[in-house]
């Protein structure tokens, strides 16, 4: 009996488009989610069942072409595909969809809170669908959707807490790039906002310094000590 798996009659990720040669129109666009993978990054540092896409396409149909968002997360998902980096993010390979996608919408906003808003939800079944848009004036910039029963119902707080992957996630001031502006982060239960590989950086490099300081210090009162010894009539070697 001849058996049959429809999984083999479909293209891989090797055999899709990886690029569709669509630029972005906001440098935001990529600032953005990049900034949050690279925050997971660290904060994940040990493990290896996530995976965050910037601008990358998500296949979920082999008849449909892919949709690209600005950021997505998936967990339970190999970080790498056999020691390698993805080239797309084909759901039939990958088994299940993303947990989380971001949308950083523009001066004009493309059918993110309608027509993206229902594929996420209908198509995709993404648990959350997180739509920034800085220059919104009437309405916050950030909202946070979260899908019950299949429809997306708005979350209200900043941060808001996501518990399926013990993360929070807002918006507020702050550096990132030399660029002082309103950004997106990571938070943790308490709400304390989660460091950026930068500010990491930072906190290392000025422990390093306040350490050789330290040293600095130290070498010194020991030189004047044992100077002061020697006035004294007094080897500093023999004492040990």
């Amino acid at each position: 009996m001849l058996n049959y798996n429809p999984l083999h009659c479909l293209p891989s990720s090797e055999e899709l488009p990886d690029s569709e040669d669509i630029p972005v129109d906001n440098e935001l666009q990529d600032l953005i989610p990049s900034l949050l993978k690279a925050t997971l990054a660290f904060v994940w540092s040990e493990r290896w069942d996530w995976f965050f896409g910037v601008n990358m396409g998500i296949y979920y149909d082999p008849k449909k072409a892919a949709i690209a968002p600005d950021g997505f997360l998936s967990v339970g998902v190999k970080r790498f595909i056999d020691g390698d980096l993805r080239l797309s993010y084909v759901m039939w390979e990958e088994k299940q969809p993303p947990i989380l996608a971001l949308e950083v919408v523009s001066q004009l906003s493309h059918d993110e809170y309608s027509t993206k808003k229902e594929f996420y939800a209908k198509e995709l079944g993404v648990l959350y669908y997180v739509i920034y848009k800085p220059l919104r004036k009437k309405k916050p910039h950030l909202e946070v959707y979260q899908l019950i029963d299949g429809e997306y119902i708005l979350m209200s707080g900043n941060p808001i807490w996501l518990p399926e992957i013990n993360l929070g996630i807002g918006s507020e001031i702050g550096l990132y790039q030399g660029i002082a502006r309103e950004w997106l982060y990571w938070y943790d239960e308490q709400g304390q906002r989660l460091p950026t590989p930068e500010e990491r950086i930072q906190e290392i490099e000025e422990q390093l310094y306040v350490e050789r300081q330290l040293r600095i210090q130290t070498e010194h009162k020991m030189q004047l000590l044992a100077e002061q010894l020697k006035a004294l009539g007094v080897e500093p070697e023999n004492l040990a």
